[in-house]
């Protein structure tokens, strides 16, 4: 992965920006990386991956006897009730 200073993206974005489509750019300001630069379809590639591993937790948990929000949403209201 390549690194810039933030300054050297500033002044030379139009090329990092072109060199995020093959490969992610680390965004550093004084010495330690702050930001990454990416391509959309990496992003878009990344964040297909998390909403996968999101549902399989949650398939997991539903697996394991999880009541599900209406459920947790009735028993929430009544406790909030009990103690009114």
């Amino acid at each position: 992965m390549k690194s810039a200073s933030a300054s050297e993206i500033k002044n030379h974005f139009g090329a990092f920006l072109d060199r995020s489509r093959s490969e992610p750019v680390a965004i550093e300001r004084t010495g330690r990386p702050v930001a990454v630069l990416l391509s959309w379809e990496e992003y878009e590639r990344l964040t297909a991956l998390e909403d996968a591993y999101w549902g399989q937790q949650a398939a997991a948990a539903e697996a394991e006897g999880y009541i599900g929000p209406e459920a947790a949403m009735a028993f929430i209201r009544a406790k909030m009730n009990e103690t009114a």
